[in-house]
């Protein structure tokens, strides 16, 4: 006989009730990570005003403790509000005051205020871009960063791996002069080291914070010691350094850093989108495509043609790559709207630049594990296609001129035939001249 299932106390109290019923909208609620990272600001607060303000310290112990367990996950199911609610996002922010103030009072035994202990010396104004940048400083250093030296590293390794593998280049998608495929790999690991790069560029900036601005920047129904102990508690509880922002007003009333952020993470979709799209073209085939490379055969491509496989991965990350893109355009909107003191579009900021990290890191994830590790050059097929290339002729301009090169180029195209044979024939250049320099691997 099945046990009957223990319903779960509800957590959240009048304000948050009140959000659920308003805001029917989407039925998608706050990124988790943002919850977590809220709770983090929670705990980190309630240590402060214990220290500045006055407040209690054993509801000071007790608040901390019950936000270090909704910054686990403990609680996850308790926030469903709505990301598309009022626009300073007060509604998540009441959420997760009601549930610490629910737990806390749980454990202390008498009651803990949502507002007057857990909210103390705090607005929506200014804990809600406080959390929007600490999640997006954590996704960033822990998640992004490592996955996008990971795929780094695995591009390197191919690249060194075949250094010496000359192939077709192309340029419009046509014939070009010769390339090593370690020379076109570089080319996407500098990609990704610039992403890298902009990234830890960024993080001083988004690890500054608004918390201690209140509701309008200038910090009023605050200890003036808060905004700097908090952001102590903050860098001790996560092991990474915040400061509170140097001017409240901007970091209240614009999301410039988020928008900034985005607008990296845009140019790594972009970076990583070119990657995804050489790697489809250089897998193409197997006969009738350019079968340069071999990626893994991970699953059917066909419910109706028996023995095809796809670029399955290249082609779930450019999807990726689309929806960052689309994000960092709404995010871009939304950060138009810091009317005077407070932008009022932050929760779909914050849900939009966690998505994006989140959907980022785990194609990038996908990407290196189960496309460029296993990649295989088809070394044989590259020789092949390499030695019937009209445009190696470019190599002999110096010495037959452009006009005698393109009739040589034309001639070997129409007759499929080697570029050393034709030249052989139209030029009065010894057969090893033409060989040291129509060599490929010279040319790279």
């Amino acid at each position: 006989m099945q046990s009957p299932e223990i319903e779960k106390p509800i957590l959240y109290k009048e304000q948050t009730a009140l959000a659920l019923e308003n805001f029917r909208i989407s039925g998608t609620p706050m990124p988790s990570e943002f919850i977590h990272a809220l709770a983090l600001i929670k705990a980190s607060a309630a240590k402060a005003n214990a220290e500045h303000a006055g407040l209690n310290d054993e509801i000071a112990i007790d608040i901390q403790r019950a936000a270090m367990e909704v910054a686990e996950g403990k609680h996850d199911d308790a926030f469903m509000v709505d990301v598309f609610q009022t626009g300073s996002g007060t509604s998540t922010n009441m959420n997760v005051n009601e549930v610490i103030a629910t737990l806390a009072t749980e454990k202390l035994g008498k009651p803990v205020h949502p507002n007057d202990h857990v909210n103390m010396g705090q607005s929506s104004n200014d804990v809600i871009p406080s959390a929007i940048h600490v999640s997006a400083t954590l996704a960033i250093s822990r998640e992004l960063i490592p996955a996008l030296q990971s795929l780094m590293s695995a591009i390197d390794a191919k690249s060194i791996l075949y250094r010496e593998t000359v192939k077709t280049g192309r340029t419009h998608l046509m014939d070009a002069m010769p390339i090593t495929l370690g020379q076109e790999l570089s080319g996407w690991s500098k990609q990704i080291q610039f992403a890298i790069t902009r990234l830890i560029e960024v993080l001083p900036r988004i690890s500054a914070l608004a918390l201690g601005g209140t509701a309008v920047g200038t910090g009023v129904n605050t200890h003036p010691d808060f905004a700097h102990s908090a952001c102590r508690g903050l860098s001790q509880l996560t092991g990474l350094r915040f400061l509170p922002a140097d001017n409240f007003f901007a970091a209240i009333s614009s999301q410039d850093t988020a928008v900034e952020v985005s607008g990296h993470l845009n140019t790594l979709a972009v970076s990583l989108m070119k990657i995804c799209n050489d790697l489809r073209w250089m897998n193409s085939g197997p006969l009738t495509g350019l079968g340069e490379i071999s990626l893994e055969k991970l699953q059917a491509g066909s419910s109706i043609m028996p023995g095809k496989v796809n670029p399955v991965i290249p082609e779930a990350v450019a999807m990726v790559c689309a929806q960052v893109m689309g994000y960092h355009q709404s995010i871009t909107i939304a950060g138009q709207s810091g009317n005077f003191q407070l932008n009022t579009m932050l929760p779909l900021i914050g849900f939009n630049l966690l998505s994006s990290l989140s959907l980022l890191t785990n194609g990038i994830c996908a990407l290196t594990h189960k496309a460029i590790v296993p990649m295989k050059a088809n070394i044989d097929k590259m020789a092949q296609s390499l030695s019937m290339n009209p445009i190696l002729v470019t190599a002999l301009n110096s010495k037959v001129g452009y006009e005698q090169g393109a009739l040589i180029a034309k001639a070997a195209y129409e007759q499929k035939r080697p570029v050393v044979d034709v030249a052989a024939e139209m030029t009065d250049i010894p057969i090893e001249t033409l060989r040291t320099l129509l060599d490929p691997k010279s040319m790279t």
